[in-house]
């Protein structure tokens, strides 16, 4: 490897100077990096927090910034090279977004059957990304495996785990980031606290002991930002247009891609375009130009302990049989009425030797020794909070707001979720 060259500073509202090394410098200015600037964070969430318009571009070099802190303050012998990688990794772990994030992901899934992130590895390895990092002395599949969470490094299993876990670098910039932009408060979490108190415990991240008010202050954040930001039922309401624009659109034949250049052509920019000038999707494109967004006639919000539960409820054949009995008492064609079945998971730390619900905590003896300690026999929070929160809400137009309303509460009233799942 290349030694590490300090290049300069970036100015972050968050962080305030965000310094750069030459290799990050020249990983920023390709192609797949720079297009990030392109796609808003948090699609959707515009139409109720106006100043919600910050990008992929600067949540990556957050997650860059907080990824390199996590990994100098850990007390295990780490070398500058891995700190460069977690770096890198930061850096590049979300350029497999597509047009308006998640909103894009039904179609990746749907049509194309991977994700954001089989793509942000794809890119990695395939696009110009590829060629600097191996300039620069790194292995291009080994940053992509670490970018989204899936290296099988034996020595050091923790590194994934300062990219991708309950308590990661991701998680941490965006609650900060996305409170700021949108102006909720809830991402004042002293996350430098938890950064400076993680060590590495049987191979996992854990926090001490010490910092356990600051992770309940995490974790609360963490699902009130959910349930005000991600979750509000307006914001969501855009986020399901756009989601039928796109599939509109999908099928109608545009949004196809094959190759890396194909796919970095397609930006909320261009998609936009496309999406006006479609005549399958333009009048809902028209609709959200003049913000006549769908209304939420009926919701409620639940928590389950059973993963399955939440599976059957965001599955596509749930969704459109329980539109289409309430389309049948509404006199309505089903295409009026929307299922919206957004989700939380739990608390989930990472795929690790732990339980997955089981944040890794420790304390400290007076001759330095770590002892294994369990965060839901210490915190009653965590311990609440390890359900899956649920949110089931039914969308339609203004004009049929009264009579769906009510058929709504005919079929979706009578919930225990548990016991109507079925279908």
């Amino acid at each position: 490897m290349k030694t590490k060259r300090f290049w300069g500073f970036i100015k972050d509202p968050i962080f305030g100077y965000i310094h750069l090394t030459e290799t990050e410098k020249k990983i920023l200015d390709t192609l797949p990096l720079q297009r990030l600037r392109r796609i808003r964070q948090v699609a959707g969430s515009e139409y109720v927090y106006p100043s919600a318009n910050h990008t992929r571009l600067e949540h990556s070099l957050g997650v860059m910034h907080l990824a390199g802190l996590l990994a100098e303050n850990l007390p295990v012998n780490l070398q500058e090279d891995d700190i460069q990688s977690c770096r890198i990794a930061g850096l590049c772990h979300d350029v497999g977004h597509g047009p308006f994030s998640h909103v894009f992901e039904h179609i990746l899934e749907k049509y194309y059957h991977q994700t954001h992130e089989d793509l942000t590895e794809w890119l990695i390895r395939e696009s110009e990304i590829s060629d600097v990092i191996r300039a620069e002395g790194f292995e291009p599949d080994r940053i992509g495996k670490l970018a989204v969470g899936k290296l099988k490094d034996r020595e050091k299993p923790y590194l994934n785990q300062i990219i991708r876990s309950a308590v990661d670098s991701d998680k941490m910039d965006f609650l900060l980031r996305d409170s700021y932009h949108t102006g909720a408060e809830y991402g004042r979490v002293d996350i430098f606290r938890l950064i400076y108190t993680m060590d590495v415990l049987d191979n996992n991240l854990a926090v001490n002991l010490t910092a356990l008010p600051t992770l309940e202050a995490f974790v609360i954040a963490r699902v009130e930002a959910f349930r005000t930001i991600y979750f509000h039922r307006t914001g969501r309401a855009a986020q399901v247009m756009l989601a039928r624009a796109l599939e509109k659109a999908k099928e109608a034949g545009e949004l196809e891609f094959k190759t890396v250049e194909d796919y970095l052509d397609l930006d909320d920019y261009t998609v936009w375009a496309s999406l006006k000038k479609c005549p399958k999707c333009k009048h809902i494109v028209d609709a959200l130009e003049r913000r006549q967004l769908l209304k939420c006639c009926y919701e409620r919000a639940f928590y389950v302990k059973d993963q399955l539960i939440t599976s059957l409820l965001t599955d596509e054949g749930f969704r459109s049989n329980v539109a289409e009995r309430i389309a049948l008492k509404s006199n309505l064609n089903p295409e009026e009425v929307i299922i919206d079945v957004p989700s939380l998971p739990s608390v989930p730390y990472h795929l690790a030797q732990t339980r997955a619900m089981d944040i890794p905590l420790f304390s400290k003896t007076q001759d330095g020794r770590k002892i294994p300690r369990k965060v839901t026999d210490l915190s009653q929070i965590i311990e609440v909070l390890q359900g899956f929160m649920n949110i089931i809400r039914v969308y339609t137009k203004e004009k049929y707001r009264e009579k769906v309303m009510t058929a709504a509460e005919e079929v979706l009233g009578r919930m225990p979720v548990s016991t109507e799942v079925s279908y």
